[in-house]
Formats: C-alpha cells, structure tokens, sequence
C-alpha cells in the first residue's frame, strides 16, 4: 500500500515536470551574471560602510582617550 502512494507521487511528480517550462540555456546565463553582479555590489557597499563604520569608530576611541 505505501509503495503504491510512493508510485503515484513520483508518476505525478514527473508529469508535473514535463509541464514545466524550462528557460533556455541564454537566459539561465545571463540571470547568473545578473545575480553575480547584484551580488558583488551588495559586498563591496556592506564592506564600504563597515570600513568606514569601524574607522569612525576608531577616531571616536581615539579622541577619548
């Protein structure tokens, strides 16, 4: 009986699969790049403000001093 269900689920699973429609291999690339270069952006500016973060808070310690 639970094979039968296990059977069914993965016969659904794969008919569902070929209803799917797939991007082609172009677009996949340039998504890629895309989200490569979103991504590098975001760590250089959170690397920027974290470096000048921590540089004004050195100052900050250095005055008190």
């Amino acid at each position: 009986m639970k094979n039968n269900r296990a059977i069914k689920y993965v016969i659904g699973a794969w008919n569902e699969l070929k209803k799917v429609s797939w991007p082609s291999r172009g677009m996949v690339v340039y998504h890629t790049i895309i989200v490569l270069i979103v991504a590098v952006v975001a760590i250089a500016s959170t690397s920027a403000i974290d470096f000048g973060l921590s540089a004004l808070v050195q100052k900050i310690i250095e005055n008190r001093s």
